[in-house]
């Protein structure tokens, strides 16, 4: 078999890797355009896409940020959350979603997931104390989690409630868009998500003083944009009321991410392709469980996570040798943050963890991205199944 070999980290072996970035002329000419500007942050090109972001999302505002970690962080200073505050997330998500809590103050309080990976209802219930202020679902690999009835908790319980859409641009419930149901969504860019600006994010709401908080937040605390310093009296006079970062977003990768936006149905739906045709020839092979999919648009397909049962005959980490030694890159999102030294420190556990353990010593995340070929993913099927015990 001939497949082009391209590996981000120099492995002249790989043949099929884990990602490989969506980037064709028009986003490159955008990116160009963008560095004839004579501004290069906090300009129009970063309203533009915003305001583009607000339209795609149907949220009222959209405040473009750093990356999805800042986005995070923003939501939870921007809602008075801090010092003695609980807030409750999963195990299975990436450490940023863990980072943004403590790096207001607040205690992370760890729960248990579903067999989907998405956070569980009863493990919700059960974490919530005097303490809790917040909660923040991951909608995992890009399929929405109970966000309805996740609400509904929130709601009774007087708490806010944030969703990490990182894996989910894209996704609907009941035609309201990922991000949109709680009181902030926060969106990443990273290169391996469905739209990248290489490093970005998003935060979306309904709030005038959510959203102005999280602008002056993202901009030192300072009470003057940019263009309103060197639009109106002295550029110099302005004031900070609180403390603040630099998580801004500028120009150029704004520029990407207007011209990446443009192309997420069809980025979407390359992917939904791919993840059903691993479906349709994993389902053959006995100890593979893959996952459920659906016919809706409550998917943005980012990964393609599938389970390694006792009925394979090889264990989850022997396959991904296995297959690296093949040349094919696979990952596991995620190591749990319970197994982090600094979760084991810093957050809460008040409840067995049984179904994110469980979950980790069996998932696996093969190659997914929106050029994948038959070719490539067939080989990938060949190799899973010639390693069957």
């Amino acid at each position: 078999m001939k497949i082009k070999k391209i590996d981000a980290f120099g492995n002249n072996s790989i043949k099929v890797p884990f990602f490989r970035p969506y980037i064709d002329k028009e986003d490159i000419k955008s990116v160009e355009n963008s560095l004839k500007r004579p501004l290069l942050t906090d300009g129009p090109i970063l309203q533009e896409f915003e305001s583009k972001f607000s339209k795609l999302t149907g949220a009222k505002f959209a405040v473009g940020v750093s990356n999805a970690t800042s986005a995070l962080q923003l939501s939870l200073k921007a809602l008075g959350i801090g010092k003695n505050d609980e807030v409750i997330l999963p195990d299975m998500t990436f450490v940023a979603t863990g980072n943004s809590i403590l790096n207001v103050g607040a205690t992370p309080v760890i729960v248990d997931v579903n067999d989907d990976m998405n956070i569980s209802l009863d493990s919700i219930k059960e974490n919530i104390t005097s303490k809790t202020k917040a909660i923040i679902p991951v909608h995992f690999a890009g399929k929405i989690c109970d966000i309805k009835n996740i609400k509904k908790i929130a709601t009774a319980n007087n708490l806010f409630l944030i969703e990490d859409c990182a894996h989910a641009i894209g996704a609907k419930f009941e035609n309201k868009h990922a991000g949109t149901f709680g009181d902030a969504g926060c969106f990443s860019f990273y290169p391996t998500k469905n739209i990248t600006t290489i490093e970005g994010g998003m935060v979306i709401c309904n709030s005038k003083n959510t959203m102005q908080r999280i602008q002056s937040f993202r901009n030192h605390g300072i009470t003057r944009t940019l263009k309103q310093r060197f639009s109106d009296g002295k550029p110099w006079d302005y004031d900070e009321i609180e403390p603040g970062y630099n998580f801004r977003l500028d120009e150029i990768r704004s520029s990407l991410g207007i011209s990446q936006l443009k192309k997420i149905s069809k980025l979407n739906s390359l992917r939904r392709k791919a993840c059903e045709y691993y479906n349709s020839k994993l389902k053959e092979i006995d100890g593979i469980e893959s996952p459920q999919l659906s016919k809706k648009n409550d998917n943005a397909f980012h990964l393609y996570i599938i389970k390694i049962k006792k009925e394979y005959g090889l264990s989850r980490n022997k396959l991904f040798l296995k297959l690296l030694n093949s040349g094919i890159r696979t990952s596991v999102h995620y190591k749990p943050l319970h197994k982090f030294t600094i979760f084991k420190k810093e957050a809460k556990i008040k409840k067995e963890l049984k179904n994110s353990k469980t979950l980790y010593k069996e998932i696996l995340s093969l190659p997914l991205f929106p050029k994948i070929t038959r070719k490539e993913q067939n080989y990938v099927i060949e190799k899973i199944k010639q390693f069957q015990g």
